[in-house]
């Protein structure tokens, strides 16, 4: 059978990307090769941009009844104010990722995917029609052909080895453990929780439920002991003893895993009908949840452009913008967890001054939004003159936005692309009349945050085109075709 779009990946990334393709319409299948997605993901945090993309999509009333609300962020365990911040989530938000993953497993099925598990990659080749992806099943080998072949498929990503993709970079000394533990009320492991810097690495603790806990360790400077097999708890209660100095005993050892401190990023997102996403794309150490809010970002980005290529509606070169646009972001998101790991260690009186410097509200801002997430900008080329400032970003107080603007909760969760009238009449309904069915027009008054008579988002979120107010619509007809494809004939 020849299929659409086949994900290889069952992760955050690779679910969000076939429910985006799924909401417009596309047909997708995802090749998963454990007996379940998700159910070992070690991370709990959900940075201030991830927040706003699953309300966007309608899926952060699921989580919250699994997590809470903190208002805190950190750049290298340097706390941070993001409560000061203008115009964007004063929170973020913790629950466990493999929770996250069960929400969009059940929205993915929900939307039709078809979500195969067990299913291993053997071999990728592609010619200029479509990608044959041979993989092992529980019933034998099986070759699965596709129009194109997206790997999130994590790290060691079989699908960007097989497609050509150089994955440079580099590896530092270092070893880490993640474990969850059942712990008696009187654990040692109590008095840390949070997460603490040492001289020799990093002890984090995050309460996860009554008596059980997420422990995370970190040692910098040296090899790691080995490299396959699940740390046990002898060795977990060791490596906490030669960090911060405590022993404890006791505890039930539900589930660990190693990790460690490897920076790559991919030299291309896309090799002809192959593309990558997720850690398959861009690798670096984990700090405040930007691994998962980078991935997601490549998610939604590439979603609407492979529906949009896949409709016939896709203008010359954007399945190419997919690359242009996250290829940065990837890149910086490499570099400024570089920059953290150079905060945490050695502890030097530099990371002293940074911790005095995010008292200044510039400062806070600036890292508040770098490390939630919210501070990426794509490159916007106006039909005439200069871009509007607000273009290539995400909307700002976007939350808000959905609360109050009839529809456009509805609209987002549909995925849809939205041209925001604020002018208080009609001056835009014929604009958008032949892109009627892929563009949903909506009226509002004036928004805060957002100086711009009208504004066009894409599916993704992001602004498209914007009218300062008193402007002219110059630039509108182009940026909705680039978006929704050129209006049906006749409008």
């Amino acid at each position: 059978m020849f299929h659409d779009v086949v994900i290889v990946g069952a992760g955050p990334v690779g679910l969000m990307l076939a429910c985006e393709l799924r909401l417009a319409g596309t047909p997708v299948v995802v090749l998963e090769s454990g007996s379940e997605p998700g159910a070992q993901a070690p991370g709990v945090a959900l940075n201030a941009g991830v927040v706003e993309l699953l309300e966007m999509r309608g899926l952060m009333d699921a989580c919250r009844a699994e997590g809470f609300e903190f208002p805190m962020a950190h750049f290298a365990h340097i706390w941070l104010d993001p409560t000061q911040l203008a115009d964007r989530y004063p929170f973020n938000f913790a629950i466990p990722h493999s929770r996250l993953v069960h929400h969009l497993a059940e929205r993915a099925r929900s939307l039709g995917v078809d979500l195969r598990l067990g299913q291993r990659v053997v071999e990728v080749t592609q010619d200029e029609e479509s990608v044959r992806t041979r993989i092992e099943t529980p019933s034998g080998e099986q070759t699965v052909r596709s129009r194109y072949l997206v790997g999130c498929d994590g790290v060691d990503s079989r699908v960007r080895q097989a497609a050509g993709i150089g994955f440079p970079g580099d590896e530092q000394p270092f070893h880490g453990t993640v474990a969850d533990l059942a712990v008696g009320p009187d654990s040692p492991l109590g008095e840390l929780v949070g997460a603490r810097e040492y001289p020799a690495g990093l002890v984090a603790v995050t309460p996860m439920g009554p008596g059980r806990v997420r422990l995370l360790t970190g040692e910098f400077g040296v090899e790691p002991p080995r490299r396959d097999g699940a740390p046990d708890l002898a060795e977990i209660q060791d490596s906490v003893r030669r960090i911060a100095g405590v022993a404890f005993t006791g505890g039930t050892l539900a589930w660990s895993a190693r990790w460690f401190h490897v920076t790559r990023l991919a030299e291309r997102y896309r090799a002809g009908r192959i593309f990558v996403a997720g850690d398959a794309a861009h690798t670096h150490f984990p700090l405040g949840g930007q691994a998962l809010s980078t991935g997601l970002d490549d998610a939604v980005n590439l979603g609407w452009k492979l529906a949009a290529d896949l409709g016939g509606r896709a203008p010359e070169g954007l399945l190419d913008t997919y690359h242009t646009e996250r290829h940065p972001a990837g890149a910086r998101a490499c570099r400024t967890t570089r920059a953290q790991v150079a905060l945490l260690h050695p502890l030097t009186e530099l990371r002293d001054i940074v911790a005095e410097l995010v008292r200044f509200p510039a400062v806070n801002e600036y890292l508040g939004m770098m490390v939630g997430g919210t501070d990426t900008r794509y490159p916007v080329e106006p039909a005439g003159g200069d871009a509007h400032p607000l273009a290539g970003r995400r909307l700002p107080g976007i939350a808000a936005a959905a609360r109050s603007v009839p529809g456009l909760a509805e609209a987002w969760s549909a995925g849809h692309a939205v041209l925001l009238d604020l002018t208080g009449d009609d001056s835009l309904g014929r604009a958008v009349s032949g892109s009627a069915k892929r563009v949903t027009l909506l009226r509002s008054a004036p928004l805060p945050h957002v100086d711009a008579a009208a504004v066009l988002l894409r599916p993704d979120g992001r602004v498209a085109w914007a009218a300062p107010a008193g402007g002219d619509t110059a630039g509108l007809h182009a940026a909705l075709t680039a978006v929704a494809g050129a209006p049906a004939q006749g409008s």
